[in-house]
């Protein structure tokens, strides 16, 4: 998929440190081939329908979320659409975590989400009150605040502050903040709703398209992140996204 001008915040950006689980853009769609990520993903076309391919059957609708790991075919092909990938791990994600394939949103639903809705904006503070929209639209309660442990915080304000490819194991960062591991990996999936592992990779993933929307090579965006190449970051980001890197490249 094609997409251009995606919202994607650069790791200097004043984005809370709990909220990674969002990756946001909004561009030109396309026609997908078959393929499957452990991300689920809202699509919304700005005007009109889109269509998806799922073992279960073709859906038609004005948006779209998908079921973590489902097979599916995307055709959006010359659709202007918001594109917005949840870790379902997450709280949001675990909330929004449909009991089919596919979940079709209707005309009101889609109006409700796109209306005003900023990729940059999806991503950084406003990114929780839209969830609730999301949550809303699709007819599910939302979720209570999680209370951050005090240790938790610390780690989330070292994490920007560390070096790309720095020492961010689980053991390195129980020391840091004076935790033992297995505290600490508790403590952090019940902070922030999702595991140490996938927090810390969504925030790579995140750090790579903010450097290739800013023009950096693939290579550069890799050691921007951290990513030991870059075939580790298209792997990455094909496994997480179900896209590959240059795809976030803004469309001429």
């Amino acid at each position: 998929m094609r997409l251009g001008a995606p919202g994607t915040l650069p790791p200097s950006s004043d984005m809370p440190p709990t909220w990674p689980p969002l990756l946001a853009t909004r561009g030109l769609g396309s026609k997908s081939a078959t393929h499957s990520h452990h991300g689920m993903h809202l699509v919304l076309a700005l005007e009109g329908e889109l269509s998806i391919e799922t073992p279960a059957g073709t859906v038609r609708a004005p948006g779209v979320l998908t079921a973590p790991d489902v097979p599916h075919a995307l055709d959006a092909d010359g659709i202007e659409i918001l594109l917005v990938f949840l870790d379902p791990e997450s709280r949001v994600g675990a909330s929004l975590r449909p009991d089919q394939a596919v979940r079709a949103l209707d005309a009101a639903a889609r109006d409700r989400l796109v209306q005003d809705a900023d990729p940059l904006a999806i991503m950084s503070a406003p990114g929780v009150a839209w969830t609730r929209r999301v949550l809303d639209a699709v007819g599910l309660p939302p979720s209570p605040p999680r209370v951050l442990h005090p240790k938790v915080r610390a780690v989330l304000e070292l994490l920007p502050t560390l070096e790309p490819g720095a020492d961010t194991s689980l053991q390195r960062l129980a020391s840091e903040v004076e935790l033992s591991p297995s505290r600490l990996m508790h403590a952090f999936t019940e902070s922030v709703g999702v595991p140490l592992r996938p927090y810390l990779a969504w925030l790579k993933v995140q750090r790579a398209a903010a450097a290739i929307v800013t023009g950096a090579s693939m290579t550069e965006a890799a050691h921007a992140a951290g990513f030991s190449d870059a075939g580790h970051m298209t792997r990455t980001f094909r496994r997480m996204l179900g896209m590959t890197p240059s795809s976030l490249r803004p469309t001429p």
